[in-house]
């Protein structure tokens, strides 16, 4: 019987051990590390959604604390007359008839 020779590949697979020339092993790891890295929804993609998700559940929740707030001094402002004068002449420089508004502007400094 004549004996066949030795090539590079048989050299190879000689010095791959055991566990990975099973191929129900080396398929599952294969899987774990295209789901892993690969797949649409891989570990690192799953974990970048977690981040924009928690970022935005801090954003409904900042913006839901300032639509409480603008709806407090809502109320606040038109329950009575005084402080709806009090807004108006504070924010729109509004004035009665007989008397002067003096706006004082404070200079920026600039750097």
């Amino acid at each position: 019987m004549a004996r066949r020779k030795r090539t590079s590949w048989d050299r190879i697979k000689e010095n791959i051990p055991a566990p990975l020339k099973n191929k129900f092993i080396l398929s599952t790891g294969i899987f774990v590390l295209w789901m892993f890295f690969f797949d649409t929804n891989s570990i690192i993609s799953q974990y970048n959604l977690q981040v924009t998700l928690q970022e935005l559940k801090n954003k409904k929740a900042y913006f839901e604390n300032e639509i409480q707030e603008t709806e407090r001094k809502h109320r606040e402002l038109f329950r009575n007359n005084a402080t709806l004068e009090k807004f108006a002449r504070e924010n729109y420089i509004m004035k009665k008839n007989n008397e002067d508004v003096f706006v004082i502007v404070k200079e920026k400094e600039y750097k």
